[in-house]
Parts: C-alpha cells; structure tokens; sequence
C-alpha cells in the first residue's frame, strides 16, 4: 500500500511540474527606482496622481507592511533576484566605478552563480526577459561585467546601469541648451547597442520592448517572467517638456511619478484586455527603496533611502491576479504581514510550480498564499538589515544605525557593535519616535544579539566609511 501511495505522489508531482506552457501562470514585476512608500494615490498621497496603479491596487491586494533588502538600489536588486541576503554576494551598495567598489569592501557584481529566479524558470520553459534598470554589474568602468543573459533571460534593454542592448536618456530641461546623456561611461563600454532618447521616454521603449516580448511568448505558447524595472522618479528628474511646469523639485517628482504611471499602463492595458492573460498573470509591483532625500514621500515613516529606518526599507506592494488570487479579496489592504523582497522568489517559483535542487537555501521563505489572498497570517520571524557602506553624506541624520533586525511588531536598531540600540514598538509607533530600549533592556538585548549573530554570519564589507558620491546614484 505504501508503494502505491508513492507511486501516486510521484504522479502527482510529475503533473505539477509539467503543465502545458498557456496554462503555467505567467509574471511579471514591476520594481521602481526610489519610488517611497506613500507616492502612490492608493498609499494615501495627495500631490500626485497614479490613476494606473491605483487601479491595479484595486482589483489586487495591498500590502502595507513590505520590506526590501536594502535601501539602496544594487542590493536591493540582488535580494529581489535571488531570494537571499545580498550580503552574501558582497553586493552591500550602489554599485559605482571600480575603485570604489574596492574601497568598500564590494564586489564588482553579482556573481552568475547566484541563484537567480529567471534562471530557475527559464530552465523550466518560460520566456524571460528583464526591460528597464539592472545596476548588478556593468557601468562606470566596469566594462566585463556579464551580459544581462547570462543571468537566465532571454532578452533585455537596460539603461546605464547594465550591459547589452540599452537605452541611455538624455537629460532634456527645454531650457534650449543641448541635453545631456544621462551615460555615467556608459557609452563607452560597448557590448550592446545604445538607443538615446528623451529621459522623459526611457519608460516608454522598456514597455514597448516589454509588449513585445509578451506577444512572442504568447505566440510560442509559453508562460513568461518578465521584469520592468523603470527609473523616471530617480534623480535627477526630467519629465516631458508639458509635464516641466517649473523648476521646483516637487513639481519635476510630480511630474515623472504622473508620466512613469501613464507609461507603464501600456503593459497593464496588454495584459487586462486579453481574457487569458488577464486570468493566468501575477503582477507585483514594488519600489527597490524609500525616497531620495528631498523627494517623494515615505508616508508616515521615518527616514529615506539609505536609512535603516522605516522609510528607508519599507516599499509598497500590489499584487494583481484576478485569475490567480482568491476570489473576493479585490481591493483587499493587508496590514498585518510582514515580509521581505526576498520571499518573493521561493513563492514565485511555488505558484509556478518549479521545483529547484534540494540543497538550494533561500533567505526567503514562500508566501505565495498570503500572495494571493489563501493564507490568513504568517508566523513573524526576524528580517535582517545593513547599512550601505558610503551613504551616510545621503542622509539627514548624523548618524545613521548600521544594523536593524524587526520581529513580530519589534524593530531594533544599533551600531555594528551592538552600541546605541533604538527598540521601537512599530504597533504603536510605526513613526519610530519612542527609543523604548531603556524600558525593556532584555528584549532589546534579545533582539540585538540576533542582528549581531546574523552580521557575524555575513561578508563583510568596508561600512566605516562616510564619504560622498555621485548624485546620480
């Protein structure tokens, strides 16, 4: 009987593992540059209009209690591509020009044997493709780093940030001065052709080059995995010339947030008019970090890019399914999960149903039912920050906390030495205003001998260091 019943399980597995391509669930992420948590209309922001999104939020799922890996953009990337700490690829910052990457204790970029989602489905039979920002590797004077395809992904456009076929912006303020390539030594790497357009359009191209490759997928009759990783509300910030108004940094925020969400509606619009896809797609879509500072918005929370602190690490998240999601939970708002950037890979790969080698060891977990609106709660566990080496001069504090860890409703903060704790209770005081570590010393000594044990297990890198670096990071 025993025998049987194996046989059977190995039947069912089988059956799971090797769906026909139009019936596999089909993804795509959208994951935006420096976009804060509360920039969105749906997150409650009042100086913008993202009537797009809003509607995606709508017919989705809302979270208002997700995390990324880093609040900065190259780790942050690493983290959402393998579902592991990018500590443990050496990637703890901004990837720059190759001497400064050496100052801090980095490596030059993301290792091809990391374990890399598109990889993973991409070796099960799905189209995949990347449009839009990389920043793992090949900018500056860093010209060897590998091609986008070498990372599982069968087509790619890119901006300065990345090798292959990339579109680099060019910095136009209608001031009738020649505009700028937005390039950083791009232009001068090879390795793929370069398109230069209108800064204000780059978002455009990715969705263009994005629908696509979703025709041809579909064409093949093959499930895809797709991202679209936009950079408009980065700095600097160059709309249209109808979007410029004047030259006031909320007004240019405003604007690119505004054309950003008009532009990507074009892959929205692909996927809701056709009744197969629109049933048998997940939509996720994120920000790679909070707010630059001086820009955006961060909602209630304290800190921006590059801060430990909520607004730094805290990113809205929607995920649109219709077909895919439990029935009934449109327009759901979830506010009491709390999750990472990096369980999205293990749980991408459940609802895919492809299976990866045993000895595989995700950071992240699977969340693919609180995902899609089937599992009423999670079990809290610890998630684990680093400061980025270098970014302090990014900040408005003097000094920012190098290390973080939040379980359950607790959040603590503190120096690589375990010095200068900050416990916050984020139930009560989500706005990290109350440092409550003199009132509960053995919580707070609990929670910081994790984050120390946890660093301890991680590479280190250079993170004394404070000098500035380019704004166009």
């Amino acid at each position: 009987m025993m025998n049987v019943l194996k046989v059977i399980l190995f039947w069912i597995l089988l059956a799971q593992t090797h769906v026909p391509g139009a019936d596999r669930p089909n993804f795509i992420v959208v994951f935006i540059d420096d976009m804060g948590w509360g920039d969105l209309s749906c997150y409650g922001n009042d100086f913008a209009n993202t009537p797009h999104i809003d509607t995606m939020a709508r017919e989705g799922i809302r979270f208002e209690h997700f995390y990324v890996s880093s609040p900065i953009c190259s780790p942050s990337r690493v983290g959402i591509t393998t579902g592991q700490y990018p500590q443990r690829w050496r990637i703890t910052s901004f990837l720059n020009n190759r001497e400064h990457n050496r100052e801090r204790g980095m490596a030059q970029w993301l290792d091809p044997q990391a374990p890399v989602l598109a990889r993973y489905l991409q070796e099960a039979g799905y189209a995949t493709g990347h449009f839009g920002k990389w920043h793992m590797g090949g900018q500056r004077d860093v010209g060897e780093a590998p091609l986008i395809s070498e990372y599982g992904f069968d087509e790619s456009l890119t901006n300065f940030e990345g090798l292959g076929s990339r579109v680099i912006g060019l910095k136009n303020a209608y001031d009738g001065k020649k505009p700028l390539p937005q390039a950083l030594g791009s232009h001068k790497l090879g390795r793929g052709e370069i398109t230069y357009m209108d800064r204000s359009r780059v978002t455009g191209a990715f969705t263009e080059a994005a629908i696509e490759f979703i025709d041809h997928a579909v064409a093949q009759n093959k499930p895809f995995y797709l991202n679209i990783w936009p950079d408009d509300v980065h700095k600097p910030l160059f709309p249209s010339e109808e979007g410029r108004g004047d030259e006031r940094m909320d007004t240019l925020y405003k604007s690119v947030l505004e054309e950003m969400d008009e532009q990507l509606d074009a892959v929205f619009t692909r996927i809701r008019n056709d009744d197969h896809l629109r049933g048998n797609t997940l939509v996720l879509i994120c920000s790679d970090n909070g707010p630059a500072l001086g820009v955006g918005s961060a909602g209630p929370f304290k800190g921006s890019k590059v801060t430990l602190y909520e607004g730094g690490v805290r990113s809205p998240l929607i995920a649109w399914g219709p077909g895919l999601v439990q029935p009934g939970v449109s327009g759901k708002v979830n506010t009491a999960d709390y999750f990472s950037a990096m369980d999205l890979v293990p749980s991408i790969l459940e609802i895919a149903r492809v299976r990866v080698p045993e000895d595989e060891a995700f950071d992240g977990i699977d969340i693919s039912g609180i995902l899609l609106g089937s599992a009423d709660s999670l079990p809290d566990r610890p998630l684990f920050f680093r400061r980025p080496p270098g970014t302090n001069t990014f900040s408005s504090f003097e000094d920012l906390p190098d290390l973080a860890v939040r379980m359950g409703k607790w959040k603590l903060l503190c120096e690589y030495d375990g010095e200068k704790p900050q416990l916050y209770n984020l139930a009560d005081d989500p706005g990290e205003t109350v440092n409550l570590a003199g009132k509960y010393p053995q919580r707070t000594k609990r929670l910081k001998t994790r984050v120390l044990e946890w660093n301890g297990t991680m590479p280190q890198d250079n993170g004394y260091l404070d000098e500035a670096a380019s704004p166009d990071t």
